[in-house]
């Protein structure tokens, strides 16, 4: 693109990571800037920042952009443009969506955007549609169903399945618009929307669930999530049965703007516009039946990410791409985390599907909180594992994380918060993934040379951990217990034996070119 950047290296801003692109996105109602830095495949927020310019708010009624509207987005958007340049950002994507697309001046305002050295794409609806999909699609994989991204100035739907999308549609069911459609009596709005939906083709049961992705959606999950004092915080992924969604729906649409900014993750301009859009999703409820709402705060601006990516970065597991990522910036490189998932692999049998994969987190995560301070750790990633943004991560993985964390810090008693969330034998699992990572770290201290001498291993009715004589000595006291809290954990007798190191050497086979690789 035209902007001219600085090149200045910029390494270790942003706690750790670099912000490395940037995307902004001109919608109806807000322009946005976010800056991205971390793994491409599960990259991670450093900078997000919008301007509230409602560009589409007389498009209605004068088919233009609103002068005024129009220097609070420039003002905005020359902010953006000197912040990328002092930065050195020079991934730098900008897109326009409906307001500008369907305004008279449209044209005129994003020849004023390329004045600024920017260089914006307008999106037609249906890529709009399509690349919200593939956020959707980038967030969850595997996802089948049906994206419902609700901007300012419309909706998107779009089907997606087996990593890929249909044709969406573009309808002018916008935050912005919805009043326009409000009539005398309670339900106007609903019984609007849903002809509007069926004229466009949509009708009938999707067979899975529908994602919903925009701003005034989470803001309905945060309220669900608030009102039901649900144990984690991030709306991503935060799901709902069809039946507790009609019931949310019908009690947000009833609701004055005043009462529903008593939540505390409600702002003011949400508030406003929530009771409006939960009576369009009564209708598309109605008119598509899923089988249940998923939050997905990945859309356009992931999508447009996710969507550059090779074949071979698309089908990196998001959750450990992300995780070694940030693990690697707290001090545990993600090839420690493989030998140390590697070395624990023989004490914990399990065939649980799935369960490798949440294992090496479980690992780089335990290995990453070990990096502060003794009475910050176990909190802090116990909340890492809970309420930070993993991709690909449900509720009751991120429960197995925090139990794990939470034994590797040899703290036993966990919260409702955790074990409400977990099966006794999903507990059971946790915890001991926990107590085998403390186990392994504290035994040699993470040296190279005693991954190479010792081992672990279930045999029969033992835990049976083996030295090499020229490391017997690193069993120590703290160590004796370390061991039978893990053997009491799997109801085995702990056992220590001593051998050549030719043999342990000959017998070690932790199979960690079998783990799962991340880059």
């Amino acid at each position: 693109m035209s902007l001219r950047v600085r090149s200045i290296d910029r390494e270790g801003k942003f706690s750790g990571n670099k912000a490395e692109r940037a995307i902004i996105d001109i919608g109806s109602n807000t322009v946005r800037m976010v800056l991205y830095g971390g793994s491409p495949r599960a990259p991670i927020v450093l900078l997000n920042e919008k301007v509230v310019a409602k560009l589409g708010r007389e498009i209605g009624e004068t088919g233009r952009l609103a002068e005024a509207a129009i220097e609070l987005a420039m003002r905005g958007l020359r902010r953006y443009s000197l912040i990328l340049q002092d930065l050195g950002i020079a991934d730098i994507e900008v897109v326009a969506t409906a307001a500008v697309r369907e305004a008279e001046n449209g044209p005129e305002f994003l020849d004023q955007v390329r004045n600024l050295g920017l260089d914006p794409r307008l999106l037609s609806g249906e890529e709009e549609a399509r690349v919200s999909a593939m956020g959707v699609i980038g967030a969850f994989p595997g996802a089948s169903g049906v994206v419902a991204d609700l901007g300012g100035g419309s909706l998107e739907l779009v089907r997606i399945a087996d990593g890929d999308c249909a044709v969406g549609k573009t309808l002018p069911l916008g935050t912005l618009r919805l009043p326009e459609l409000r009539g005398n009596k309670p339900g106007d709005l609903k019984k609007a929307a849903a002809q509007i939906i069926k004229a466009a083709g949509w009708g009938g049961p999707i067979g899975g669930p529908l994602y919903l992705v925009g701003g005034t959606w989470r803001a309905i999950a945060a309220y669900a999530m608030q009102t039901q004092s649900y144990a984690l915080s991030d709306p991503h992924g935060f799901e709902l049965r069809s039946e507790a969604a009609v019931k949310l729906a019908a009690e947000i649409s009833q609701s004055a703007p005043e009462a529903l900014r008593q939540c505390p993750r409600v702002s003011s301009q949400r508030s406003l516009t929530m009771p409006d859009a939960a009576e369009l999703l009564q209708a598309l409820l109605k008119k598509l039946t899923p089988d249940r709402i998923v939050f997905s705060s990945w859309g356009l601006r992931e999508g447009l990410i996710y969507d550059r990516l090779e074949p071979y970065a698309r089908n990196q597991d998001p959750l450990l791409a992300g995780l070694a990522v940030f693990a690697a910036h707290c001090g545990c490189p993600v090839t420690l985390a493989a030998r140390v998932a590697g070395w624990t692999v023989g004490a914990l049998p399990s065939h649980r599907p799935g369960a490798e994969r949440l294992r090496l987190a479980a690992t780089m995560l335990s290995l990453a909180s070990m990096q502060t301070e003794p009475n910050l750790r176990i909190g802090q990633a116990i909340d890492w594992a809970l309420h930070k943004r993993w991709i690909a991560l449900d509720a009751q993985g991120r429960a197995m994380l925090a139990a794990a964390v939470s034994a590797n810090g040899n703290r036993s008693e966990l919260s409702r918060q955790v074990t409400d969330l977990l099966s006794p034998e999903l507990l059971d699992d946790a915890i001991s993934w926990g107590l085998a990572i403390r186990l392994c770290r504290r035994l040699g201290a993470l040296s190279r040379r005693s991954f190479q001498t010792t081992k672990v291993d279930i045999v029969g009715s033992r835990l049976v951990l083996t030295l090499g004589e020229s490391h017997a000595d690193l069993f120590g006291i703290p160590n004796e217990k370390d061991l039978r809290l893990l053997a009491d954990r799997l109801k085995l007798e702990p056992e220590v034996i001593v051998v050549s190191d030719a043999m342990i050497m000959e017998t070690a086979d932790y199979g960690i070119d079998g783990l799962l690789r991340v880059s």
